[in-house]
């Protein structure tokens, strides 16, 4: 699938890396079709999700049988984008519907010296399922999530 070499390069031709800033982490968390990737998008930085793993020739081609593959690639990157681009500001938009999905982020976080910002998104603009996830699986995302206050 995707190769994760090709995305960074891809990604830090717009992005210039500052030295000496604050070193900042954004977890989007929610539901699909809340608009994680629209927000990571409007966030300066370096951004990942495990469903760019899936792209190919710009077409989404999801296999639940490589979910565990593509949520490994998404982690390499931001480990990647912090230890060898020194990277001020990564983003990573994925559902993070339990604390624990976090968890090897938040660890990252901490070895590389990044503030963490776990931020929900909700669909309060009737935002559109991109990946046509069924209903009852929107379900089960739903009553599983945790948050803390």
């Amino acid at each position: 699938m995707r190769n994760i070499n090709n995305h960074l390069s891809e990604a830090i031709t717009d992005i210039e890396t500052t030295k000496g800033a604050t070193k900042e982490l954004f977890l989007l968390r929610g539901l699909p079709g809340s608009g994680k990737s629209t927000l990571a998008k409007s966030i300066s930085g370096i951004h990942f999700e495990a469903d760019m793993y899936f792209m190919k020739d710009d077409k989404y081609q999801f296999d639940i049988t490589r979910l565990k593959d593509a949520h490994q690639w998404c982690q390499e990157g931001v480990e990647k984008g912090m230890t060898v681009l020194n990277q001020s500001r990564i983003v990573v938009s994925n559902t993070f519907t339990q604390a624990w999905e976090m968890e090897a982020y938040m660890e990252l976080a901490k070895s590389w010296n990044y503030r963490v910002f776990s931020i929900i998104v909700e669909n309060r603009h009737d935002g559109v399922n991109q990946h046509s996830v069924p209903e009852d699986k929107l379900q089960v995302m739903k009553d599983r999530f945790e948050f803390k206050l």
